[in-house]
């Protein structure tokens, strides 16, 4: 399992593909001895195709890895994809006014490039729904971080 961490994340394809130049196997002839489609395997190692668990059990068994090492990391490939897809570029923007972002388009803005900004401005002058909105895109941490950083104050020159 300790093995299987450090490629939590990667596409089985990659490690599999490392796995067969490491044991100077040619997918080709690798294919042909579990009965499958060069081109599919060729696919997955690339990365461009899922690894079914069918496929991943016939894999396993012939380079003698062990059961569900291939299925697992699929499994965790996945996950990651849908992390990513559930992690919104913007945040809901029906949940703010569009008249708190007077001076600039809505629509323009860079959120993440701009949080700081972003984020004092809607609690200068924001809601409680529009926080709330904000702590749920950038999170508590990064929220509170932004609040407690103070601009800084403009030298002056002292007279004494």
């Amino acid at each position: 399992m300790d093995d299987l961490i450090k490629y939590k994340g990667i596409h089985p394809g990659i490690v599999l593909n490392r796995e067969l130049k490491k044991r100077s196997l040619k997918q080709r002839p690798f294919a042909m001895a579990i009965n499958e489609h060069p081109q599919t395997l060729n696919a997955i190692t690339k990365g461009k195709r899922n690894l079914n668990t069918a496929l991943a059990l016939k894999i396993e068994k012939k380079l003698g890895l062990e059961e569900s090492t291939l299925a697992i990391l699929q499994t965790y490939y996945e996950i990651g994809i849908e992390k990513n897809k559930l992690k919104s570029k913007t945040p809901n923007l029906s949940l703010l006014r569009e008249s708190l972002f007077w001076d600039t388009d809505i629509n323009n803005i860079e959120w993440h490039k701009q949080r700081k900004a972003v984020i004092k401005r809607v609690f200068e002058r924001g809601n409680a729904t529009e926080q709330d909105e904000i702590v749920r895109f950038y999170g508590k941490q990064k929220v509170d971080k932004a609040l407690r950083s103070v601009a800084r104050k403009p030298y002056t020159i002292s007279t004494k």
